[in-house]
Formats: structure tokens, C-alpha cells, sequence
């Protein structure tokens, strides 16, 4: 749209100041050509995509597509639609006239009310007003919506007052054709009810509403972007053919494919500040673990696969990990706090609630369980890198044989200074942290190696009253 110094406020105005009509993804596409042209970061704040999830959202942007977001829980789905609405152009003009429910193109106008007005009224006296970006994008979610909520239903006050039953005055209307010349999210899509699937199949076939038989031809304008999990979406019977042959590109999603890229998602996301007056440094050794502690569930046969463990997992872990270490850093003056091992014995307050165990792997664990053998195996996996990497030996040799070493997660980092006085340089290298230097980081480096040689059964682990003590055999 040309950049005017004064926005059109009637419609003689704003044929003057040049401005055209476009659809919506035709506007879509402009924007999203410019911005590709142009070297921008088209999706901000999305790790992990660019050489699979977003080609494929590009090329259906341009290809002018409806779109279906196939994947998992916690695989930025909702994010990605959201992110779409910044392709639209910053705002548009419609028809600013009294009980019409659209935001009428000023050009185009679809309603008998609109088409009326412009009939009867000189261009000059048609007020225009203007719809900004952040309104033009709408979301629902597919539990529990019902017809009347999105696609519209006969008002009964309006009957009362004599307006025609076959009227489009009649009609109340959702938040679909409300949503014209805007984009329409549709979360959850297999849960929703065939009856409102029937009435988006008209929308995208027809791009019209049938509302309790009476056939309302509005030529719609609309983006419609729906989100689904691939374990209910691909059953039979949850989506009527008719629909899934309306979309026009499926945009499959997935997990991050390597843990770096975890770390830097859960870092972006966890939103909570590591400085201020009682600071918190995490050890990479430690984010990778939480990372891990995700990955090692997903492939966990005690969880459900269909129901997936959503990127939330490592964010909650990880903000709970982080408490831990804070609260020890409050209680006993250590600055900066340092997360340790034993912080992961919180993780069950973060964790239980994102993990459906699978019932029919026929197992007697009970979440904890379950959750406490993840977490194991999540330590065994970085800790058998770190040997492979650095070796075992030279840091095998600093702890003695026959000695006992407490640990706990308010245990005063001091209490371990004597755990680690020489660290080999190999090692060194490895924590990525000064460890001679921190004793709180001396502190989760030897809580580090003692669980990960319990955890690859080198040495044992006896549990008391929230203190776990390790004994070198």
C-alpha cells in the first residue's frame, strides 16, 4: 500500500490515495516476497526448521495454500500460524458503517447492509476506517466449539423483531466470517465436531456458509491455517475426507533433531533471568541432561508415544533446576548458585504432569518410577559422551577407593572443596567452567561424575532423608 502522510478517512479519499484491494494471501504473498528478497529473518524465534519445517511453509505461502500444521505437542505449531499474521500489511481500510459484522473491503463489499450503504450513499460520505495487523489474526481451539461459535447461527431477538427467517439480517455470525480479509487458526482440528467440519469444508470449497439449511453466499475472504497431533489425525473417522482434500499443503513439524538446538530453544524460552542479586550459572553439562532427560522419554517404553513430550518438558525442567540452585544460593549466601545433579530430585513438580505413561506396556512403575529411571538414563547418556570424549581414567584416579562422599542439594558448596582438589586438564576442558577456581562448580562437576559412575554401575548410591551419599568400592 502507498505511504500516504495522512490516512483516507472516506471513501472518495482513499481511491485517490491509490490504494488497491487484495486478497488475503495474495497480500500474504507480496509481503512474504518482499521480506524473502529482502534477507529478513521471516520467522523469529524458530530454531531447529530452516532446512525442513520452514521451506515448507514458505513454499505453501506462496503457493497461495490453506494450511495444516501436522505434528506433536510442544512443536511450535500454534507459534508458526501466529507468525504468519506479520506477512499481512500493517493495516487495511474497510467501511466503517454502523451493525455491519465484517470489516468490509471498501471495493469489495460482501454483505447486503455494506452493498446497500455504498448504493445509496456519494463516495465522499462513506466513512472509512482502518483494521491493524494484530487484529486480523484469530485462533480457537476444536474441544468443545460448536457451530453457531464459528460459522454463525440464527439470532432469535432478531426474529422477534421481524426480521425474515431466509434474511441475512437474521443471522448472527461467528468468529469465521467475522475473521473475512483476515486469518482463521483452527487448533486440535480432529476434535472437533463433524458437523462444524461440513461447515469449514463449504468455507474452503465455496468459500460460503449454510447455517440450519439456509445457504448465505458471502464470497469469504480468509487465510484458514488448522493444527492437528498425526495420532488422531491420521484415524479414521476423526476428519471427513471432504476436509483433508480441501488443504491445500500439509506442513509436518517435529522435534528438535539434535540436543544444541534443544538447549537453544529451551534457553529462549524458559524466560527467567540467571543475574540479579542472587545469580545462576548453568553449567552446559547440565543443560544438556535436561535436554536429554526429554529426548530419553520420547523413546521411553513406558511413555505414550501418540501423545508425545512437548518441548514444555525441558522448559519447566529447567526453570525448576534453576529454583533449586537459586534457593540454595539464597539460603547459603553462594554467589553465583551453580546447578548440581541433586537439583534433578525436584524435577517430579516439572515433569509428572507432561508425561502420560503408556498403560498397555503392561509394567507396575509408578510415575516416579518412571520418571527417576529417564533421568538415569539421560545422565548415563552425557556422562558416557564425556568419557568418550575426555576419558575416565585420570578422573576415575582423583576419587579414592573406599571413600564415602555425601551430596544433597542444600549441601554448602564448600563441602565438596575437598571432593576435587586436582582436576585433570582433560576435565578441565570438558566442565567448559573454571572448576579450580568456583567451588560451587567444583561442586557440580563432582556430582556430575559421581552420578554419572553410579549410573554406568562403577560405583553405589544409598539414599537417606533427601542426602544421597556415593561410596567408591
Amino acid at each position: 500500500m502507498p505511504q500516504v502522510a495522512v490516512k483516507p478517512r472516506t471513501l472518495q479519499e482513499l481511491r485517490a490515495s491509490g490504494w488497491k484491494s487484495k486478497s488475503v494471501k495474495h497480500e500474504l504473498r507480496d509481503n512474504f516476497i518482499r521480506a524473502l528478497a529482502g534477507g529478513e529473518d521471516l520467522f523469529p524465534g524458530i530454531i531447529g526448521y530452516d532446512d525442513t519445517v520452514l521451506p515448507e511453509i514458505s513454499l505453501a505461502v506462496l503457493a497461495g495454500h490453506d494450511m495444516l500444521f501436522l505434528g506433536e505437542k510442544g512443536q511450535a505449531k500454534s507459534r508458526l500460524m501466529r507468525l504468519l499474521a506479520r506477512f499481512l500489511d500493517e493495516e487495511i481500510p474497510y467501511l466503517d458503517i454502523p451493525d455491519v459484522p465484517v470489516h468490509e473491503d471498501p471495493y469489495r463489499p460482501i454483505t447486503v447492509k455494506a452493498k446497500r450503504f455504498l448504493a445509496e450513499t456519494p463516495e465522499a460520505k462513506v466513512p472509512i476506517a482502518w483494521w491493524p495487523r494484530d487484529q486480523r489474526y484469530a485462533e480457537r481451539l476444536a474441544p468443545g466449539t460448536k457451530f453457531a461459535d464459528i460459522i454463525g447461527e440464527i439470532d432469535p431477538a432478531r426474529l422477534a423483531g421481524g426480521v425474515s427467517l431466509s434474511a441475512e439480517d437474521a443471522l448472527y455470525f461467528g468468529l469465521i466470517p467475522r475473521m473475512h480479509r483476515g486469518i482463521f487458526a483452527m487448533n486440535e482440528l480432529p476434535e472437533l465436531d463433524e458437523l462444524v467440519q461440513v461447515g469449514l469444508f463449504n468455507i474452503l470449497e465455496e468459500r460460503d456458509v449454510q447455517i440450519r439449511g439456509y445457504p448465505v453466499r458471502f464470497d469469504l475472504d480468509l487465510l484458514i491455517l488448522f493444527s492437528a497431533n498425526p495420532a488422531t489425525y491420521n484415524r479414521s473417522g476423526k476428519v471427513i475426507p471432504q476436509l483433508k482434500d480441501r488443504i491445500g499443503s500439509v506442513i509436518h513439524t517435529h522435534y528438535p533433531l539434535d540436543r544444541h538446538a534443544a538447549v537453544l530453544i529451551t534457553e529462549q524460552e524458559s524466560d527467567i533471568p540467571l543475574d540479579g542479586e542472587y545469580p545462576v550459572v548453568v553449567p552446559y553439562f547440565m543443560k544438556e541432561i535436561i535436554e536429554q532427560i526429554s529426548m530419553a522419554a520420547r523413546r521411553s517404553k513406558y511413555v505414550d508415544h501418540q501423545s508425545g513430550v512437548s518441548a514444555r518438558l525441558s522448559i519447566a525442567n529447567y526453570r525448576t533446576m534453576i529454583a533449586s540452585a537459586r534457593r540454595r544460593g539464597v539460603v547459603l549466601g553462594e554467589k553465583p548458585a551453580v546447578p548440581r545433579i541433586s537439583d534433578l530430585a525436584h524435577l517430579s513438580s516439572s515433569a509428572l504432569g507432561k508425561l502420560e505413561l503408556d498403560l498397555m506396556a503392561g509394567h507396575q512403575m509408578t510415575e516416579k518410577q518412571v520418571l527417576d529411571a529417564i533421568i538415569a538414563e539421560a545422565i548415563r547418556d552425557v556422562f558416557q559422551e564425556y568419557v568418550d570424549e575426555h576419558g575416565l581414567a585420570e578422573i576415575a584416579e582423583v576419587f579414592a577407593r573406599g571413600t564415602k562422599i555425601e551430596v544433597g542439594d542444600m549441601l554448602p558448596s564448600s563441602a565438596y572443596a575437598e571432593r576435587l582438589k586436582r582436576v585433570p586438564p582433560a576435565w578441565e576442558k570438558a566442565f567448559e567452567l573454571n572448576v579450580s577456581a568456583d567451588a560451587a562448580v567444583r561442586a557440580s562437576c563432582v556430582e556430575f561424575v559421581l552420578a554419572g559412575l553410579y549410573v554406568t554401575d562403577r560405583i553405589s548410591r544409598a539414599e537417606y532423608r533427601g542426602k544421597v551419599t556415593y561410596e567408591v568400592s
